[in-house]
């Protein structure tokens, strides 16, 4: 498994966890799927401090700061993450690769309790 799948894998984990501690406190927040991406990764950095970002990227510096540059020029048409600051880059990263991955995450979530239901049924 190559750093960038590790990474990914990594903010899916962080977002199924706050899925369901969201989950646990308004039930009703994973039916607005923009409005719960915020809150999980726009209102608080995903990774805090410089050092921290550039071993959190590692070799896949790069390939992130790619990511972020082909997202921000494709939806705001010029990249406004400053891309000499590693924090940025990697809080910039996680919120694109979580905004790709949440609707999966929250579905998943609800299969599974539907699936415990079923089960405590039978």
């Amino acid at each position: 498994m190559n750093n960038t799948t590790k990474i990914r894998q990594e903010i899916i984990e962080f977002a199924k966890d706050r899925v369901e501690e969201i989950y646990n406190y308004d039930k009703d927040k994973l039916n607005e799927i923009s409005d719960l991406h915020h809150e999980i990764f726009n209102s608080d950095y995903y990774i805090v401090g410089y050092y921290q970002a550039r071993v959190w990227m590692g070799d896949n510096a790069f390939d992130c700061i790619g990511v972020v540059q082909d997202y921000e020029q494709g939806n705001f048409g010029e990249v406004h993450t400053d891309l000499s600051c590693p924090e940025k880059v990697a809080n910039m990263y996680a919120y694109i690769i979580g905004e790709e991955v949440l609707s999966n995450v929250v579905q998943e979530f609800k299969d599974n309790l539907q699936l415990e239901l079923d089960l405590e049924e039978a």
